[in-house]
């Protein structure tokens, strides 16, 4: 993972490395995404999120597309 400060210093570190952009999210989502997928870790009966799960943690943090689709998921 790589934080970068705005969108504009993202476009800069891009083109100064002739890159495309890929998917992003900001900190907001970061954090959206860990405070669901920790949430409970340490309780006895946690397991682990099926692939519905996982996507509708994505989904609920406002990324969606081909890049957060997991494999065994249904599609949107």
């Amino acid at each position: 993972m790589l934080v970068l400060r705005s969108e504009d210093h993202l476009v800069r570190w891009l083109a100064q490395r002739d890159l495309e952009r890929g998917a992003t999210m900001s900190l907001e989502q970061c954090w959206a995404i860990a405070h669901a997928w920790y949430a409970g870790k340490l309780r006895p009966d946690w397991r682990r999120h099926t692939p519905e799960e996982a996507g509708a943690v994505f989904a609920a943090a406002g990324l969606t597309g081909p890049f957060w689709r997991l494999p065994g998921a249904p599609a949107a």
